[in-house]
């Protein structure tokens, strides 16, 4: 089974602009019910998220702070990767992360010099759960063989028209997590016609049918990005819906398939 301290939904935070916005978007978001906040060294907002974070009235031990280092632009030996961790929790401001992501395996990754770092991190109690982020599933075969912590999540684009299958198997095969970010496929989820009609069905919006689609599936998490109160609380909302195994085969048989995360260092490419 997978760890149990993960919320089901949670915020993303990645935005290419305007990085001050999420100390306002983290602290409504905390207000409003959000348990789970994401976010990478990589998107430049780290400082802001911990702003929020810590200007919110909900407790720190409360709220389930994951970030992402290693990037295709950061060094990755051992001391290299020791001190990027330690730069993650400097910006957030905080003594330990929840979950600490690989976030992506390229670049100069090199298992065998990144993985001991997080198990250094995981015991020394900076990391409580250590997680890979748009890894294949022969990647994620090496980094069991190396990783001694427990794998807890593996985070990638998942929605209606990307539904991974290979890799929910292996989350559920293996007892981690798979945490969807993209959940509403950058807005395209809006425009299916057998997602609005069982949205129409359940006098629901597409985005919320979207995520709860995801949640109706064993080990998925989601992550959906939000900055106004509006869609953060309709994206909350979403995970007390309850889709029939009518609309779930209905959205199943989607047959697009579209990966919209395709940047050219991906392992995939």
């Amino acid at each position: 089974m997978p760890i149990e301290d993960l919320p089901r939904i949670g915020l993303g935070t990645y935005s290419e602009d305007d990085q001050p916005q999420w100390t306002d978007n983290v602290r409504t978001a905390l207000d409003v019910g959000y348990r789970a906040i994401d976010t990478a060294h990589a998107y430049g907002n780290e400082q802001y998220v911990g702003e929020g974070i810590a200007s919110s009235s909900v407790d720190r031990e409360d709220v389930f702070v994951a970030t992402k280092t290693v990037h295709v632009d950061l060094p990755s030996s051992t001391d290299d990767v020791e001190g990027a961790i330690d730069g993650c929790l400097d910006r957030l401001g905080v003594d330990y992360v929840d979950l600490l992501y690989v976030h992506w395996p390229s670049g100069e990754y090199d298992h065998e010099a990144i993985l001991p770092a997080f198990d250094e991190a995981y015991n020394a109690g900076k990391v409580r759960h250590v997680g890979l982020s748009n890894f294949t599933p022969e990647l994620l075969d090496e980094a069991r063989d190396v990783l001694d912590a427990p794998l807890a999540a593996h985070q990638v684009e998942m929605h209606p028209l990307r539904p991974q299958e290979e890799l929910l198997a292996e989350a559920q095969r293996h007892g981690h997590w798979l945490v969807a970010y993209s959940p509403l496929a950058q807005g395209r989820v809006f425009e299916v016609p057998a997602i609005e009609a069982v949205a129409d069905k359940h006098d629901a919006t597409p985005a919320q049918v979207s995520i709860a689609w995801l949640l109706a599936k064993d080990n998925v998490a989601v992550i959906p990005k939000a900055s106004s109160e509006e869609h953060m609380r309709d994206n909350l909302a979403a995970g007390e819906m309850a889709l029939d195994e009518a609309d779930i085969a209905r959205i199943d048989a989607i047959e697009r398939r579209e990966r919209l995360i395709d940047p050219g260092h991906a392992p995939w490419n």
